[in-house]
């Protein structure tokens, strides 16, 4: 099971490249290896990441395990603060 971050390098909300930042701050922190999937990189993957989430107007970050969706960027946060990461990225 790989962790995917679907994430834009290109990006004028100041929010999305703060919550990116946080994510991989974190997995680093804590070792938890992962794909960063840039969507400015691979256009076809905004609608791969979409699609295999079930939500259309999904925006990034968003967090995989594999194709499995683990949520959004607030259920990351609680998931630190409850110490259930691994739960949320489906690693247990």
């Amino acid at each position: 099971m790989v962790v995917k971050l679907y994430t834009t390098s290109v990006t004028t909300n100041r929010e999305i490249f703060n919550k990116q930042n946080r994510i991989k701050h974190v997995f680093e922190a804590k070792g938890i290896p992962f794909e960063e999937i840039d969507l400015c990189q691979d256009q076809e993957a905004r609608e791969i990441m979409r699609e295999k989430a079930g939500i259309p107007d999904l925006l990034p970050p968003a967090i995989f395990n594999d194709d499995k969706y683990c949520g959004d960027f607030q259920q990351f946060e609680d998931s630190v603060e409850d110490n259930t990461l691994k739960v949320f990225l489906k690693m247990e």
